[in-house]
């Protein structure tokens, strides 16, 4: 399998999908997320709830070298929206991963859900990639995050 196709299936079975569960935290105050097929593993943990910061990793499996990574920082700009908020807002788009042809990182190029308007935008590809992700309720910015990442050599 390659790498974008696991991806796509890590990101679908962890924080995105609202069902899953944690796995126990990997650090203090960490949030954390795991997914294997046997191949790769994939893991992803972030501190915070409004704002938050996080790193993805992808491990072959069998080995304790990481082979792919990003990390992110996201914003709620609106101190109004709470977490569980936030998270009805982006869980729905993020589950979007892989459905258009913007690289499988975060979630789609365009996303509308209710009164949240979700964008993202992205240069490079998986070797080595910038991006950012913005999320509007009526028209007006409430979210944003950056994210980098790449191969890990």
């Amino acid at each position: 399998m390659e790498l974008k196709d696991f991806l796509i299936k890590a990101k679908k079975a962890t924080y995105a999908n609202a069902s899953v569960e944690k796995v126990a935290a990997s650090r203090r105050g960490s949030n954390d997320y795991e997914y294997s097929d046997g191949k790769m593993t994939y893991h992803d943990t972030y501190f915070g709830g409004t704002n938050f910061i996080g790193e993805e990793v992808v491990y072959e499996d069998g080995s304790e070298k990481p082979i792919w990574g990003m990390n992110y920082y996201g914003v709620t700009l609106d101190q109004n929206l709470s977490e569980e908020a936030m998270d009805k807002a982006l869980r729905p788009a993020l589950m979007k991963v892989g459905e258009d042809d913007i690289l499988p990182v975060r979630g789609p190029k365009h996303f509308i859900n209710d009164d949240y308007e979700y964008t993202f935008d992205v240069d490079g590809d998986l070797a080595r990639f910038d991006g950012v992700e913005e999320i509007r309720k009526n028209g007006e910015l409430v979210y944003k995050l950056r994210c980098t990442g790449g191969k890990i050599i």
